[in-house]
């Protein structure tokens, strides 16, 4: 019942009331992300979702264009910006992933949308992950984040995907909270960014 139904208007109730409340917070960094990446506050990339369905995901915009000599972006590192690193440290990029919530692209909890080069190489059991909506944050999310290895990661979302409930979902909204908090998991400027997922299951 509450995986088929009552799950999407959690997450409708959720987003609504979480955009409510952090209205006024998001509408100050929007304002400072429109001067420090020259009037472009958001970020919209293709991720796939549930049955590995493509959405347009949206996050404030962390990282400036720059590109090398070959007109290739530099690294991440190269193109972070202080603001977008404080943004990312409190995890304020992801705000804007209620509207995808609100619009039904996306749970509150679930999975993270990977990016759609990864779907060629998925082993099976990696792939299950997106037999739920991708969500905001996931069991991944508190049990490491981007701290840790991919294969503990498409361990911990293909054991969500198995154990899903309304209460894991609520447990997982208050250790979300907590992790934002104390900033865990992404505390230090490399764990700002996972590397690059090449395939395998052994990574």
């Amino acid at each position: 019942m509450y995986k088929l139904f009552l799950k999407r208007c959690f997450d409708f109730f959720a987003a609504l009331i979480g955009l409510i409340l952090l209205s006024p917070i998001f509408i100050i960094v929007v304002i400072v992300l429109v001067f420090a990446n020259q009037g472009k506050p958001f970020f919209f990339q293709s991720r796939p979702g549930k049955g590995e369905k493509l959405f347009k995901i949206i996050k404030l915009k962390t990282m400036n264009d720059k590109k090398d000599k070959d007109g290739e972006l530099l690294p991440y590192e190269d193109r972070i910006t202080r603001t977008g690193a404080f943004v990312r440290k409190y995890s304020l990029d992801e705000i804007p992933q209620l509207f995808n919530v609100l619009k039904g692209d996306m749970s509150v909890i679930g999975p993270r949308p990977l990016l759609e080069q990864y779907l060629p190489l998925y082993k099976d059991w990696q792939r299950r992950r997106h037999d739920v909506k991708p969500g905001i944050t996931g069991w991944a999310q508190v049990n490491g984040r981007n701290a840790i290895s991919w294969k503990q990661k498409f361990e911990y979302d293909t054991w969500y995907v198995d154990n899903l409930s309304f209460l894991l979902d609520v447990k997982i909204v208050f250790m979300t909270i907590k992790k934002v908090v104390l900033k865990e998991g992404v505390n230090s400027q490399d764990n700002l960014n996972m590397p690059v997922f090449t395939g395998g299951d052994d990574e």
